[in-house]
């Protein structure tokens, strides 16, 4: 009713990705199968936990122990059964990533892990991939009114799309990831994941599958609004809105 026959056809026949099914993905996946987008790739190679009670949408009593993208998937099927869902639990590194990406009309990415974030978001770019959606930080922040749209080049006040942005530029990839991200600064620790994230040569491995962080305090409001906005962006891209 508000779109119209013709982007509803267009959200029918896209293919979207999303890695991570934590706090922010579960919120994007549920919105883009609530749309109508037919055909939904769903990555996640981990299982739900207590600790994931206070804020994913896919975290209940009844789910814990069980892989993150099975009950994704049913969930998801449960809402809009037409809906194509592929579950790949499997960790997005340099052998996974062509899997991941191929056949892609658009991809959000929700990975909370620096590295694996940065590959994905490199090798996507390269890949020429139509759409590329990335949530930033959300952790520690508690107002929703600074929440911001910007292609990565322009970000601001946010340690994640500092870092992510200085490495990608790196790679010669400059412009092109659309972002969500707060202009509030971190509350506790306005430089903890900056400090985590910088490579330290003997630590090679830190940007291929990422580092053991500490935790990060994080409000169900912040992470699940980033994971709507994210989903909003490719709905209307995708439906060939401005």
């Amino acid at each position: 009713m508000l779109l119209g026959a013709a982007a509803m056809a267009r959200l029918q026949a896209a293919r979207v990705v999303i890695v991570g099914l934590g706090a922010v993905g579960s919120y994007a996946a549920e919105a883009l199968a609530r749309a109508g987008v037919g055909h939904l790739r769903l990555v996640d190679f981990d299982e739900i936990r207590p600790t994931n009670l206070n804020r994913q949408l896919l975290a209940l009593h009844s789910t814990l122990g069980r892989a993150k993208v099975a009950v994704a998937r049913e969930r998801l099927l449960d809402i809009n059964p037409r809906c194509d869902v592929e579950a790949l639990q499997i960790f997005g590194d340099q052998q996974t990533r062509p899997q991941i990406l191929a056949g892609a009309d658009a991809l959000v990415d929700a990975i909370d892990s620096v590295g694996p974030k940065f590959g994905l978001l490199r090798d996507a770019a390269a890949a020429g991939l139509p759409l590329i959606v990335s949530s930033m930080g959300a952790a520690e922040r508690t107002d929703p009114t600074q929440l911001r749209v910007a292609d990565l080049a322009r970000t601001d006040r946010c340690p994640l799309a500092r870092f992510m942005r200085k490495r990608l530029r790196a790679a010669g990839i400059t412009s092109g990831i659309t972002c969500v991200f707060s202009a509030e600064l971190p509350r506790k620790t306005p430089r903890a994941l900056q400090a985590e994230a910088l490579e330290n040569p003997a630590e090679k491995d830190v940007l291929a599958r990422g580092r053991q962080r500490k935790p990060l305090g994080s409000l169900p409001t912040l992470t699940g609004i980033f994971g709507l906005v994210a989903a909003n962006i490719v709905i209307m891209k995708l439906a060939g809105e401005p």
